[in-house]
């Protein structure tokens, strides 16, 4: 009785989670890099992706801010370096 309890149990539990899980295909290398980047032994690598996906959104967020900055900045930069004195002072 106790072992069809745990049987019904794992047969449950494996459908709950084959319900909101997918498999995907990485190379070995890929694996490994990513076993080497985990925090902790057992952190998931489900855990670790969503981390890394946080991560670059938050870098890619600044980068576009930089960008920005960037292409207002542009202008009065050409106003400031383009101009007759410091051609003439190159040509000194």
């Amino acid at each position: 009785m106790e072992n069809l309890i745990y049987n019904k149990y794992i047969i449950d539990y494996r459908k709950d989670i084959m319900a909101e899980s997918t498999t995907i295909q990485l190379d070995k290398e890929l694996l490994e890099e990513l076993k080497k980047v985990k925090e902790y032994p057992r952190q998931t690598y489900n855990e670790l992706i969503e981390k890394m996906i946080k991560i670059f959104k938050n870098v890619k967020k600044n980068n576009q801010y930089d960008e920005f900055l960037h292409r207002i900045q542009k202008q009065k930069m050409k106003e400031l370096w383009d101009n007759k004195e410091d051609e003439e002072w190159e040509n000194v």
